[in-house]
């Protein structure tokens, strides 16, 4: 989460701290990786306490990237308590053992560790970055804040009105309500359907003793994953991961969260605001992540709305008509559900054009799936810009993080160009069929739309 700068932290080493660290890592960043995804050696370890992670290990820069995730993320959090894992997320770097709030935050900017936490609808991160010679120093900091976080009263108020604020411009800015709403339509009754900053309500109800529920709860080796990238031996990672991660359970207590699909039929919900220009989510069910037909689905998305100014609907709804500044689609693969969505914005005199336009051009693909050249440009950019994901060690544990939760092995990183490679244009032709079914669309729109819009209910 976006973090407002706590008021006890001086001017003076704020200035130095910003000023000196971002250099650092840039360049340090910059050297650390200039090789093609496919030349990365990913090695699988297991630390002597049997703790396992993905290492790309390299030495020609003295820094090291460390990501992982714990399976759960907002779907695990309590009813009545919406938001608790966000909450838990901006608390963890604010005092840990016998460090307070104030003493944490001196060591991490003494020692140039990038620490930072956050929650996904399925998952809850963490991202350590260090340089070697205080790798000992920083993970000592790091373990402290995932097992003993001290959750002190005047941190936990502290971050409360922050995260109230931030809810408080949330519901001002349309495209954030736009897909909350979108979300909470699709999924109604369902945990993906709830809001996962929390309401102003639920935020307020929230204790010290939640958030350390969450974390006994969903911190455990068993739905832990994790990759390190840069400065360090498989010797050194694995007593690292004992030191930071040996005191966690060995298992989770997750809810169990169903599977399903959103609303079916299709939908328009209006919600009025006074803005300029109207902003609309649109969107209905995919295939998930490890479906056959998910890769030919995202290079159809490329050429969709997921290429920029290359994408149909940039091309018909912006460039020939005039109508938008952006717009987009993207898959959302969850755990429990998939998703093809896309936002739009556009003058409140516009809003059904462009909707219909969208449409249209779905359907369009959906009939005759797409054009022989359209859909090599797509391929060509997806395989071409591949290595461009792994250009930094931050970057590389981040990609194969997401591998790691999705159940892919280290070998897709060789694989994927390959695979894409191989989707025919008769694949493309009849997964569009199956993707694109806008008789199921749900659109959710902000602002103040002056056309009418079919099938739409004010909220």
């Amino acid at each position: 989460m976006t973090r407002l700068v706590s008021t006890h932290r001086t001017a003076h080493r704020l200035g130095l701290f910003y000023l000196v660290l971002p250099l650092v890592v840039a360049v340090l960043s910059l050297l650390a990786f200039n090789r093609p995804a496919e030349a990365m050696q990913i090695k699988t370890i297991k630390s002597p306490g049997g703790i396992e992670a993905w290492l790309v290990e390299d030495h020609s820069n003295p820094m090291m990237a460390l990501r992982f995730s714990f399976e759960g993320g907002s779907a695990q959090d309590p009813a009545g308590k919406e938001g608790v894992a966000n909450f838990l997320s901006a608390m963890l770097d604010e005092g840990a053992g016998d460090l307070d709030s104030a003493t944490f935050q001196e060591r991490i900017e003494d020692l140039a560790v990038r620490l930072s936490f956050s929650d996904s609808q399925d998952a809850f991160y963490g991202n350590f970055e260090t340089l070697t010679a205080n790798r000992e120093a920083a993970t000592d900091l790091l373990r402290l804040a995932l097992n003993k976080p001290r959750f002190d009263t005047d941190a936990v108020e502290r971050i409360r009105g922050q995260l109230q604020a931030n809810l408080v411009y949330a519901a001002k800015n349309p495209d954030k309500v736009a897909l909350k709403e979108w979300y909470a339509l699709a999924f109604s009754g369902h945990t993906y359907g709830r809001p996962t900053s929390g309401t102003a309500a639920t935020i307020a109800a929230i204790t010290a003793k939640d958030l350390e529920a969450y974390r006994s709860r969903t911190f455990a080796r068993s739905n832990l994953r994790i990759v390190a990238v840069g400065d360090i031996t498989s010797e050194e990672l694995g007593a690292l991961l004992d030191k930071v991660f040996g005191e966690l359970p060995e298992k989770a207590e997750l809810a169990e969260i169903p599977n399903t699909v959103p609303l079916v039929g299709g939908k328009t919900k209006i919600i009025e605001m006074n803005v300029p220009q109207s902003v609309a989510v649109f969107g209905f069910g995919a295939m998930p992540r490890k479906d056959p037909d998910f890769l030919t689905a995202f290079v159809l998305n490329h050429l969709i709305g997921g290429g920029g100014f290359a994408s149909r609907l940039m091309e018909e709804v912006r460039e020939k008509r005039g109508l938008a500044y952006s717009v987009y689609s993207y898959l959302q693969p969850l755990r429990s559900a998939s998703v093809f969505s896309g936002s739009v914005a556009t003058r409140n005199d516009a809003v059904k054009t462009s909707i219909d336009l969208i449409r249209q051009e779905l359907e369009n693909v959906a009939r005759n799936g797409p054009s022989e050249t359209e859909f090599a440009n797509a391929k060509s950019y997806l395989t071409g810009s591949y290595a461009l994901r792994f250009d930094t060690n931050a970057k590389i544990a981040v990609q194969l993080l997401g591998l790691m939760e999705e159940g892919f092995g280290p070998d897709y990183v060789e694989n994927r160009n390959a695979m894409i490679e191989a989707i025919t244009i008769e694949d493309a032709k009849r997964v569009a069929k199956r993707l694109l079914d806008t008789d199921n669309m749900i659109v959710t729109i902000v602002g103040r739309p002056q056309d009418p819009v079919s099938a739409a209910d004010k909220g």
